[in-house]
């Protein structure tokens, strides 16, 4: 992601990832740099950056480029240089690639989106089970501190042991008092990091999706996504120390034994039966946690179609039909997370009715032996308090079993959404092609959307040289929108190539060949923000001569001036608060803002008045001289533009 239409320090180390580049930063003086893996990029002050080519000890003097310079490079002195560097570097590098040559099995397997994650902050998680694990034997200093008053130093009156013990065991509690802050701080440090780092790989993931790959259901697209809160409360700190914990529960069981091998039996039963009931509900809590993510998808797919349809709704008198689709919906919810509580509770009540029978069966044995002199006061009273840091964290893990199988429905849901295509796969080397001329060859084109048996183009073929102005006309469904959505390379031909400048489309970077294309939509949508953000949109680095002469073309400025607050005019969802030939007027705007040398305009005066659209008529007309017109419309007060027309009827031309 850009800041300010600018690469950030922050993010380098992904964009030279998805280029094919390994990078590293580290903090450094030009002196201390090695020459061995020039090129080198300097972070300088005020924002900016160069490439550092060579160094020259005998001149004094290293050859850098600027990117503010274009390609050419300069040589400057280090006295000039040293002072503008913040002493930090970059070094970059190629990644080795495999070929199709190389086997599967000699071939490093790709790392998983998420445990690829978690295994970055290996180290911090290894500290913890560090700091866990002197813990948990520092819990014994109590049990055995107990234990040791009532054995040796209440029946031998040893009161100057009681003082030294007491201090050893005020130190351990202490020191276990540090290392349970410290092992809270790691793991929200790791949990922070990971968050962080998950959520953006879903945001990217969402946003580089193929058309064809998304789901028909937004609502249901995006309750997929937000499940990423459940599986982030899963991971959270307590379901961490429950796992972690979980080992050293043994551990207790084992001196427990060593204590009194009887005291070990009741603990023992009480485990077995605790894991049991656990294991003969997770087929009924898989179901039910499936069906509840599917309920969830539905209901709020149901929401997200209301809320952006809710004028249609009113007009239509719809809302008792949606409102009865919603409760169907919000009923059959409830009642499956009922049964799912009622499962999750029966586990977490029958943990706790078990870890009670346990405490009263340990006292029961530990009198029995007391009596019979097989046991002291004192490892009775050591075993009772070490049966509880047993009992714990299966206790724990018991009642973490809801969360698991709804953090597990979710986790698989975003795991199919991380499989779709993406626009940008990483095995994929794109040309550079940053400037366009504008010839445009539609070759045998065959397409239909997606679960649509009828094409929505057949076997089309065309050719529009550099500068034309070309109209596409046709009835209702023709594909004349189609047209526009394959030269953007939203979607891919099925049969055929869409070439731009004699280069297939698929080859050229989807960004760069959607940068040399000015759209406007048939369908403007606009950005919850104001006028202003709306039309920088994808060009924030504009000057504001280049932002009022855009509204100009585009007739914005005929409704900016009235308006008081003029461009921080704040244009709601979606651009609600505007007509919808002001939402045109934005996205034309928007367009002709980058100066592209193709002009994509589908119906873009359909809903203004014939004094706006004779105005836009003489915009563009003088604005696109010299560029590439591709222009659906219906209307014939535009078809002036153009030099000729390409009738579609029925997907054909």
């Amino acid at each position: 992601p850009l800041e300010g239409g600018k690469l950030s320090p922050s993010v380098f180390s992904r964009a030279a990832e998805k280029a094919g580049f390994g990078s590293r930063f580290l903090r450094t003086s030009i002196d201390g740099l090695n020459s061995l893996l020039f090129p080198v990029i300097l972070i300088l002050g005020e924002k900016k950056a160069c490439v550092l080519l060579s160094l020259s000890s005998e001149t004094e003097t290293a050859r850098v480029f600027f990117p503010e310079l274009g390609k050419e490079e300069t040589e400057i002195s280090l006295e000039e240089l040293r002072p503008r560097t913040t002493g930090y570097a970059v070094y970059v590098w190629p990644k080795f690639r495999f070929d199709e040559r190389t086997p599967d099995y000699a071939k490093p397997k790709d790392a998983h989106w998420f445990w690829s994650a978690i295994a970055e902050n290996r180290g911090l998680y290894r500290d913890v089970l560090l700091a866990s694990l002197l813990s948990n034997i520092f819990a014994l200093a109590m049990p055995l501190f107990v234990m040791n008053i009532y054995n040796r130093v209440i029946p031998n009156r040893a009161v100057e042991s009681l003082w030294v013990m007491a201090i050893g065991v005020g130190i351990m509690l202490t020191a276990d008092f540090v290392l349970h802050l410290a092992r809270g701080y790691l793991v929200d440090r790791a949990g922070v990091r990971t968050n962080i780092r998950l959520s953006s790989r879903i945001m990217e993931k969402v946003l580089g999706l193929k058309t064809e790959a998304r789901p028909a259901s937004v609502g249901s697209f995006a309750n997929s996504v937000s499940g990423f809160e459940s599986v982030r409360n899963f991971i959270s700190s307590a379901t961490l120390f429950t796992y972690v914990d979980l080992p050293f529960a043994l551990f207790f069981l084992v001196i427990i034994a060593v204590i009194s091998w009887p005291l070990a039996i009741p603990l023992i039963i009480g485990a077995v039966l605790i894991l049991f009931h656990t294991v003969l509900v997770q087929g009924q809590m898989r179901e039910l946690a499936e069906s509840t993510n599917r309920a969830s998808a539905l209901k709020n797919a149901t929401l997200v179609e209301s809320l952006v349809g809710m004028e249609t709704l009113k007009t239509q008198g719809a809302e008792g039909q949606i409102q009865v689709r919603w409760e169907k919906a919000v009923s059959f919810l409830e009642l499956t997370n009922a049964r799912l509580k009622l499962l999750s509770s029966s586990v977490v009540s029958g943990t706790q009715w078990v870890q009670q029978m346990v405490s009263v069966a340990t006292m029961i044995i530990g009198v029995y032996l007391v009596i019979s002199n097989s046991l002291n006061m004192g490892g009775l009273i050591a075993s009772y308090m070490l049966s509880s840091r047993f009992m714990a964290p299966i206790g724990r893990v018991a009642g973490l079993l809801l969360q698991y199988y709804t953090a597990s429905r979710s986790l698989a849901a975003l795991d199919e959404i991380m499989k779709k295509p993406t626009e940008r796969p990483e095995e994929t080397s794109f040309l550079s092609r940053p400037v366009l001329r504008g010839n445009i060859e539609f070759s045998g084109v065959t397409f239909s959307y997606p679960e649509q048996e009828r094409p929505a183009l057949s076997n089309v073929s065309f050719r529009i040289e550099e500068g034309e102005k070309v109209a596409f006309i046709g009835r209702i469904g023709s594909g004349k929108t189609t047209v526009g959505r394959l030269l953007l390379g939203l979607y891919d031909p099925q049969e055929g190539a869409v070439f731009v400048d004699g280069t297939d489309i698929r080859q050229i970077d989807p960004s760069e060949l959607r940068r040399n294309i000015g759209t406007v939509p048939q369908d403007a949508v606009l950005f919850f923000g104001t006028l202003r953000e709306n039309i920088l949109f994808g060009n924030p680095g504009a000057t504001d001569s280049e932002l009022l002469q855009a509204v100009r073309i585009a007739g914005v400025d005929t409704f900016v001036q009235r308006h008081p607050k003029g461009f921080d005019l704040s244009v709601g969802e979606r651009g609600d608060r505007l007509s919808s030939g002001q939402r045109q007027a934005v996205a034309l705007a928007r367009a002709v803002l980058r100066n592209p040398p193709i002009l994509l305009l589908d119906e873009p005066t359909a809903s203004m008045d014939q004094a706006s659209e004779e105005r836009i008529r003489r915009n563009v007309e003088a604005y696109g001289r010299n560029k590439t017109l591709l222009l659906v419309t219906h209307r014939s007060a535009l078809l002036s533009l153009v030099d000729r027309l390409i009738l579609l009827d029925g997907g054909r031309v």
